[in-house]
C-alpha cells in the first residue's frame, strides 16, 4: 500500500525525462496536446471582445503592481492541468519488460578416437593423435547445451568419459590422452563403436551422434565394425567417420643423423565408409591439419541442437496515475471557478 501510495505521489512521474522513457500505446493522441494552447487564444479572444460592465475602482498603478491579482490565473490553470492529463492518459503511457528464455534440447555426442602406433606417423603436425586431440578440443569449445563424451581405443576400447556438460574437464582428459594409455596394440573399431553404443544407449535426448576417427582397418577386438555400427543404429544413433592421414610415404622419427624418416601408410576407408553409410551418417577424409579442422567444422554445423525461445513481456500502466491527478485537478478547478479566486479584482 505504501509503495502504491508512493508511486503516485512522486514528482518524478512528471518530469520530462520520464515521459521520454514511456513507450506510448496510442502515440498520436499526444497530438491532442496542442488544444490546450488553442483553448488559451479562445479564453484570449472572448476576453478581448467583452465588455466589461463595472471598471476596478483601484487606480490602475495599484492594480498592476499588486501580486494578488495573479491569484485568478489558478482555475485557468488546474483547468488546462486537468485537460493535459486526460490527454496523457488516453495516450496509455507504458514501460515493458521484456525477458528472454533460451533453452535447448541438446544433443549427445561422442567422440570415439583412434590412439593406436600409427597415430604416430607425422603427416599431420606434429602428428595424427595430436592434431586429432587439438581439433577435437576446438570443436568441444564451440558446442552449447549438448552433452559430449569420449572414449579411445587402440587393440581394445577404452571409456575416458561418460557424457557431460563439463566441458572444461573433458577437454583436460582430451589432453592428457597418450599412446601408453592402452597396452594392447591394433585397432579395434568394431570394440570402440560398441563401447559408444554402450554409452549412448541409454540417453533420452532424441539426437545422439558419434564421431568416429582413425586412420586404419579394424585388425583388432572381438567384435565386427559393421555389426558394431548396425547395433548403433538399432538405438538411433548416427555415426560420422574420418579417415585420417595420407596414403603413400609419410614422415616418421628421424634417423641417426636428424633426418626425417619415411614410412609407408596404407590406408583402408572401405570400412570406414560402410560404417558411416550403415549409421546414417557421412564419411569424410581428412589428408592434413586444416582438411581436419574443416570436417569437424561441417559437422558441428550438420548437428547444431534447435535453440528455442521464450519471450515474456511484461507490461505495466501508468494512465491510472495520471488520470487520478486529471479528477483532482479537474475537481480542484470546480471548487474554485466560481469562488473569490476566480473573481478576484474582476467584480
Amino acid at each position: 500500500m505504501r509503495e502504491l501510495l508512493l508511486e503516485f505521489f512522486s514528482w518524478s512521474l512528471f518530469l520530462p525525462e520520464t515521459f521520454k522513457s514511456y513507450e506510448w500505446e496510442k502515440p498520436i493522441l499526444l497530438n491532442l496536446l496542442w488544444i490546450i494552447p488553442v483553448l488559451i487564444l479562445i479564453r484570449k479572444f472572448v476576453k478581448a471582445l467583452k465588455n466589461p460592465v463595472l471598471e476596478l475602482s483601484l487606480p490602475k498603478r495599484i492594480a498592476k503592481g499588486n501580486p494578488w491579482t495573479y491569484l485568478r490565473l489558478i482555475p485557468t490553470v488546474f483547468f488546462l492541468l486537468a485537460i493535459s492529463l486526460i490527454v496523457i492518459a488516453l495516450a496509455r503511457p507504458q514501460r515493458s519488460n521484456e525477458r528472454v528464455e533460451q533453452f535447448t534440447e541438446g544433443i549427445d555426442i561422442l567422440l570415439v578416437m583412434d590412439i593406436s602406433e600409427s597415430m604416430d606417423l607425422q603427416d599431420f603436425s606434429p602428428n595424427r593423435l595430436e592434431a586429432a586431440k587439438n581439433t577435437a578440443i576446438d570443436f568441444i569449445n564451440g558446442r552449447f547445451g549438448d552433452r559430449i563424451g569420449m572414449v579411445i581405443f587402440a587393440g581394445e576400447a577404452y571409456s575416458l568419459s561418460p557424457l557431460t556438460n563439463d566441458y572444461e574437464l573433458l577437454t583436460d582428459l582430451i589432453s592428457e590422452i597418450s599412446f601408453d594409455m592402452i597396452e594392447a596394440k591394433g585397432t579395434a573399431i568394431g570394440s570402440a563403436l560398441a563401447a559408444g553404443t554402450n554409452r549412448l544407449k541409454e540417453s533420452e535426448i532424441p539426437s545422439k551422434v558419434m564421431i568416429l576417427l582413425s586412420d586404419g582397418e579394424s585388425n583388432a577386438g572381438n567384435v565386427d565394425p559393421l555389426f558394431a555400427a548396425q547395433l548403433a543404429t538399432a538405438f538411433d544413433i548416427k555415426i560420422y567417420s574420418i579417415a585420417v592421414g595420407k596414403d603413400g610415404m609419410v614422415p616418421y622419427g628421424t634417423d641417426f643423423f636428424g633426418r626425417p624418416q619415411m614410412v609407408e601408410s596404407y590406408l583402408d576407408e572401405t570400412n570406414l565408409r560402410e560404417i558411416a553409410r550403415i549409421g546414417g551418417g557421412e564419411f569424410y577424409r581428412a589428408s592434413d591439419d586444416n582438411s581436419l579442422k574443416q570436417i569437424f567444422e561441417r559437422i558441428d554445423t550438420l548437428e547444431k541442437a534447435e535453440i528455442l525461445e521464450n519471450r515474456y513481456k511484461e507490461t505495466t500502466d501508468y494512465y491510472r496515475i495520471y488520470l487520478f491527478w486529471a479528477i483532482v485537478s479537474f475537481l480542484a478547478w470546480l471548487s474554485l471557478k466560481s469562488s473569490f479566486l476566480n473573481n478576484f479584482l474582476l467584480d
